[in-house]
């Protein structure tokens, strides 16, 4: 059980890390989620909004991290 502990705390200081990212660079982040190819429908009642083109970057990055966590570790 001690490894998962491990894999526990690595989970939480990541998440603090981009907590912190977002947190500190907040406003220089204003283009991810109006990239091309998320879909944005807007009406007078209704909002839709369906970001496929930043959940594709976010998967490609931690896709990466992942591997070289895996590599390292």
């Amino acid at each position: 059980m001690q490894p998962i502990g491990k894999y526990i705390i690595i989970i939480g200081v990541v998440i603090v890390v981009i907590g912190l990212i977002v947190w500190l660079a907040g406003d220089k982040l204003g283009w991810f989620g109006n990239l091309p190819g998320d879909i944005r429908v807007e009406r007078e009642s209704f909002k839709f909004y369906m970001p496929i083109t930043s959940m594709i970057l976010v998967s490609i990055l931690l896709s990466l991290l992942l591997w070289i966590f895996k590599r390292l570790f």
